[in-house]
C-alpha cells in the first residue's frame, strides 16, 4: 500500500501544485496509425483499465464523436497533415516544434468540462527508438493507465506503472497503481481536486491489491 505522500506525489505538478482529474463521461476511444491487430490490443487495454476504475465505455461521445484519440506515427511532422487537429490542440505548430526539439517520444493533452473533469484526451506516440521496441501489449496498457487520470508531471518518469513478475517475466499493472485508480473513481470522490488533502482521501479508500480485471491485456511475455 502506498503512503499518503507517495499518492500526493502522483498528482503533483512541476511547480509543486496538486492537480487531480478523472473522466466525467464515458470514454469513446479511437486509434490512428496502427494495424487491426494492434488496434484490438490498444482498445482492449483501455477497456480493461476502464473496467478496473468502475467507469464506462461508449461507442461515441455526443460532442466529439471520440473523446480519447490515440495517434501512432514515426515523426512529429506527420501530425501537420492531420485534418482539423489544430482546432483540437490549440497552438499545435509551436507545440510540435518544442516536441521535435526535445526529441520527445510521447505527449498527452487533456480537455476539461465545467466541473474540472476530463472531457477529452489526445495521446501522441512517436514510434521510434525505445518506444518502437516495446511489446504492443505493454505499450497499450501503459498508455491506458496514463489516460485514465490526469497524473502529475513526473508520476511515472522514473518508475513505470507496470511491473514484471520475476518468475515468469510477465508484465502486469502494479497493484498499488491499480488501487489508486480504483479509489480515484469511488463515487464519493470528486471528479477534480486542487488540494493535497485529496491524496489523504485516496489513501483512506485504498483496498487490498487488485487483480487485473477480465480482458486485461497483461500478463505478457517480454
Amino acid at each position: 500500500m502506498m503512503t499518503p505522500a507517495e499518492i500526493e506525489a502522483l498528482f503533483t505538478r512541476a511547480d509543486g501544485s496538486y492537480a487531480f482529474a478523472r473522466w466525467g463521461r464515458p470514454i469513446a476511444p479511437i486509434v490512428f496509425g496502427v494495424e487491426d491487430s494492434t488496434l484490438a490490443t490498444v482498445k482492449g487495454a483501455i477497456e480493461a483499465v476502464v473496467t478496473l476504475a468502475g467507469h464506462q465505455m461508449a461507442e461515441t461521445d455526443p460532442e466529439l464523436g471520440s473523446n480519447l484519440m490515440v495517434f501512432f506515427f514515426r515523426d512529429w511532422d506527420e501530425l501537420m497533415g492531420v485534418p482539423d487537429l489544430d482546432r483540437l490542440i490549440p497552438g499545435l505548430d509551436p507545440l510540435l516544434a518544442r516536441l521535435k526539439a526535445a526529441d520527445a517520444s510521447q505527449y498527452r493533452a487533456f480537455r476539461f468540462d465545467d466541473q474540472g473533469a476530463i472531457q477529452a484526451c489526445f495521446v501522441f506516440l512517436r514510434m521510434s527508438g525505445a518506444m518502437a521496441k516495446l511489446p504492443a501489449e505493454t505499450l497499450a496498457l501503459t498508455q491506458a493507465v496514463q489516460a485514465i487520470l490526469m497524473w502529475g508531471d513526473s508520476a511515472f518518469a522514473e518508475t513505470s506503472p507496470l511491473a514484471v513478475i520475476p518468475d515468469s517475466g510477465a508484465t502486469i499493472l502494479r497493484p498499488d497503481i491499480a488501487g489508486v485508480i480504483a479509489a480515484a473513481y469511488d463515487r464519493m470522490m470528486p471528479v477534480a481536486a486542487a488540494d493535497s488533502s485529496h491524496a489523504l482521501r485516496l489513501f483512506a479508500r485504498l483496498q487490498a491489491p487488485i487483480d487485473p480485471p477480465a480482458g486485461d491485456p497483461g500478463p505478457t511475455k517480454h
